[in-house]
């Protein structure tokens, strides 16, 4: 499926949300799309762990990382994890690792800055609930579209 935020954005104004430009793109996938899971945490990546070894067909995980620049909650493994169940893309209010990794593998990644350590393994977060971040309040079960000129949020799938 072919789609592009610019031409989204211009189709469905009233409709979409368009996240704050902070994200940069790790994935080997610029562009993907899917309908919405969030996860809200700080510096725990055990809940990333155990969502993306869920079945991701059609789906994009959105972390509410608390915007964290002190390690990373996604690295190659979990990258690899997200592929080998179908995940569409992650988008990371946080930072990722591996990213030389994670750049070859057929996943949309979009994350604030990459970062060298792991995070910590206590399992605290939550899941599907609202989270907000890059400027916009998300739901679980709306629908994400993200490609080299932005991220945008929308009630229902539009391409």
């Amino acid at each position: 499926m072919s789609f592009a935020t610019t031409d989204l954005c211009d189709a469905f104004e009233n409709e979409i949300q368009v996240l704050e430009p902070i994200f940069q793109s790790f994935g080997g996938h610029a562009r993907f799309h899917g309908r919405i899971v969030t996860l809200k945490l700080f510096e725990d990546n055990s809940l990333v762990r155990e969502t993306l070894g869920e079945d991701g067909q059609g789906k994009v995980l959105v972390v509410d990382g608390g915007g964290s620049r002190r390690c990373a909650l996604l690295g190659d493994q979990l990258g690899e994890m997200a592929v080998k169940n179908g995940w569409a893309g992650l988008v990371i209010d946080g930072c990722v690792r591996d990213s030389v990794a994670l750049a070859q593998l057929p996943l949309g990644v979009k994350a604030l800055a990459a970062h060298p350590r792991k995070s910590v393994k206590t399992g605290a977060g939550q899941k599907q609930l609202a989270i907000r971040i890059a400027g916009q309040d998300i739901e679980p079960g709306q629908w994400l579209y993200a490609d080299e000129d932005g991220v945008i949020i929308s009630p229902r799938a539009l391409a």
